[in-house]
């Protein structure tokens, strides 16, 4: 069962007549609202933009590659070890 969720926030937006009529006929052809439709893609868009941030795909020879990278013994810094050796500006 679907819980019903209240919508209390509010989002204007300008756009051209030709764009109000592409969406509205968009709309129609899925049969929604313009404001489900434009919702509904615009929440799919942003978790697409969000998960390029957080996901990434890897084939079978990419993923041992990672794998090798991370299991590696860190590098040595020398320049970085001498400024976490050196006393803070805020000591």
């Amino acid at each position: 069962m679907a819980t019903k969720t209240t919508r209390s926030e509010k989002l204007d937006i300008r756009l051209t007549a030709d764009a109000k009529t592409l969406l509205q006929q968009a709309a129609e052809v899925r049969h929604k609202s313009v404001s489900e439709f434009v919702l509904d893609s615009a929440l799919g868009a942003a978790q697409d933009v969000l998960n390029e941030r957080n996901v990434f795909m890897l084939d079978a020879g990419q993923w041992t590659t990672f794998l090798e990278a991370l299991d590696a013994p860190p590098r040595r810094h020398p320049r970085l070890e001498r400024l976490l050796s050196e006393p803070s500006v805020f000591d």
